[in-house]
């Protein structure tokens, strides 16, 4: 289910995480070539993607504990 994001914080290993808008968060790391997004280790890259949908992998699993 796509979710928009609502905002960013750092986890407990420095890594960024979205926060979105149904509660759940998910990790947007820039870890190329597996993962690149540049654009999240920037304030301003962060604050365009305010509003962006995200795939939320949680809300598509009914009746779990999350």
């Amino acid at each position: 289910m796509q979710q928009a994001i609502i905002g960013f914080h750092l986890d407990d290993e420095q890594h960024w995480v979205a926060d979105l808008a149904c509660g759940h968060t998910q990790h947007v790391r820039h870890t190329p070539p597996w993962q690149n997004r540049p654009w999240v280790i920037t304030e301003q890259g962060r604050k365009e993607k305010l509003g962006v949908m995200l795939e939320c992998k949680k809300c598509e699993v009914p009746d779990t504990d999350h």
